[in-house]
This record gives structure tokens, C-alpha cells and sequence, in this order.
């Protein structure tokens, strides 16, 4: 239980340095697959693209672990 709660504290300190790059870098709304539009003054974004993605990426990384 130990090992996985430095693990969880490591990936969370990791992730929250490099947020500032990775924001730009993998910004939601910007892979083919996310609709973006416009409606009455209001932005609506579906990022089914970046969800596959990002749900691939935690299930390769749950996997692994």
C-alpha cells in the first residue's frame, strides 16, 4: 500500500511541474476527433479525440504498473 501511495504522490508532484508545458503541448480541443464550435455566444468543445487518447495513455500506464 506504501509503494503505491509514493507513486501516487510522485506522478501528482511530476504532473504538477511540468503542467505548464503539457497544457500547451496536449492542449484538449486540438486532436482530430474534438468538435469545437461556437453557439450563441458560447463555446462548446467535445474532445472525444483527447479523451481516447488520454484513456489510452492511463490504461497503457495502469497496465504497465
Amino acid at each position: 500500500m506504501l509503494k503505491w501511495l509514493i507513486v501516487l504522490v510522485a506522478t501528482v508532484v511530476v504532473v504538477g511541474l511540468l503542467q505548464p508545458r503539457l497544457g500547451r503541448l496536449l492542449a484538449p480541443g486540438g486532436l482530430p476527433g474534438d468538435l469545437r464550435f461556437r453557439f450563441r455566444g458560447r463555446e462548446y468543445a467535445f474532445p472525444f479525440g483527447s479523451v481516447i487518447v488520454f484513456s489510452l495513455v492511463a490504461a497503457l500506464i495502469g497496465w504497465l504498473l
